[in-house]
């Protein structure tokens, strides 16, 4: 079986080292792509960090990461979409549950991709723009679309002709952020987020009517007044705080949805200690803690709250639609922009460990990015 090298994390915790991995053959519903750049997310260094508490069934050796474009170089006996030789980019989803991160994982020279999770990568992209929409663009599309989450109709579907309706981002700067603005522009309604000042004009260019610093005391009231009157279809919570921000900006102006796409308290504290299990319990209970208050305050205000996986449409009608239809069209439109912008820190799988530190430490309205 031929090999290819792969940044691989070999123990729970420890920092990722190149090594040779098989290169699979793609099952009758896969394209094998040859990676040329890779994009960091942070759920990448919380695997890597908590992933016997937060991925109890990762088994290791294992190839992290779920941002990548390439091209084809081979295809599933049942794959119609792509050709050798193709341009692509996709949703890598090896960390989940039942997959087989070894085959699937990013964070290698050859990795599988489901056909219903790619897309055809335009000309005019390159690959380092194109790797930084697979997740966000996804968690963002669960946010909106799934029925369990705001269940709002996908981009292309017909209108009823009634007024649209506002969706709220809170975080509208963040990788899902920006993307969640664009699609749900893209789908026909009004969006209100927040930002910093630094990235308040980006979040606008998107298409947000307004945008408020998520700092301000006044946040909350500043969206009220901006939704000034309208149907709020739901909200969109992303980064520490807003969900309980979401909740009032909700009970103000009559919305019941909520989707929450970030933990309320960051992991990580917990992703750099040495040692896992002696600092688990008190971050773990003071996470549960929060979530419950926010769970029950959700349900007294009689709001539907739910967490988003981003990866959970790949076994969902809306995936392939996404990813087959959506995402190549808005592309084509301009509809859709790559972004966060991409910064790129390195090249050559043995950079990506030091990308994962560098996201880790902390980027504002970008994505790092790894040149393969």
């Amino acid at each position: 079986m031929p090999t290819h090298s792969a940044a691989t994390l070999a123990t729970p915790r420890a920092p990722l080292t190149v090594a040779s991995n098989d290169t699979p053959s793609p099952a009758a519903d896969e394209v094998l792509v040859r990676v040329r750049a890779v994009a960091i997310n942070p759920v990448d260094w919380v695997i890597q960090g908590t992933g016997p508490v937060t991925y109890r069934w990762l088994r290791t050796p294992a190839v992290l990461g779920s941002d990548l474009a390439g091209e084809v170089v081979a295809v599933g006996a049942d794959v119609t979409r792509f050709r050798v030789g193709e341009r692509v980019f996709g949703l890598a989803t090896g960390t989940d549950r039942g997959r087989d991160p070894l085959r699937e994982g990013a964070f290698q020279e050859y990795s599988t991709l489901l056909e219903r999770l790619t897309s055809p990568m335009p000309d005019d992209l390159s690959d380092e723009q194109a790797a930084v929409l697979p997740l966000g663009l996804s968690t963002a599309a669960c946010a909106l679309f799934q029925p369990q989450h705001l269940g709002l109709r996908m981009p292309g579907t017909p209108s009823t002709g009634n007024a649209p309706g506002v969706v709220v981002v809170w975080g509208g700067s963040t990788s899902v952020g920006m993307n969640a603005i664009q699609l749900a522009r893209a789908a026909g309604y009004d969006v209100v987020s927040t930002a910093s000042a630094k990235n308040a004009q980006t979040v606008r260019a998107l298409g947000a009517e307004t945008v408020v610093d998520h700092r301000s005391p006044t946040a909350v009231a500043d969206l009220v007044s901006a939704i000034d009157g309208r149907a709020v279809v739901g909200a969109v919570a992303l980064g520490a705080g807003s969900t309980d921000a979401c909740l009032d900006v909700l009970s103000r102006t009559g919305g019941t949805r909520l989707a929450m796409a970030s933990t309320p308290l960051s992991l990580d504290a917990l992703a750099g200690r040495r040692r896992l299990f002696p600092a688990m319990l008190p971050v773990f209970t003071r996470i549960g803690l929060a979530t419950l208050r926010s769970t029950l305050r959700a349900r007294r205000l009689g709001i539907r709250a739910a967490f988003v996986w981003g990866s959970s449409l790949r076994d969902d009608e809306m995936g392939p639609r996404l990813w087959r239809e959506v995402v190549p069209r808005l592309l084509a439109e301009g509809s859709l922009r790559p972004l966060p912008a991409p910064l790129v820190v390195g090249e050559g799988l043995g950079a990506v460990q030091g990308a994962l530190d560098r996201q880790r430490a902390g980027v504002s309205a970008q994505k790092v990015v790894v040149r393969l």
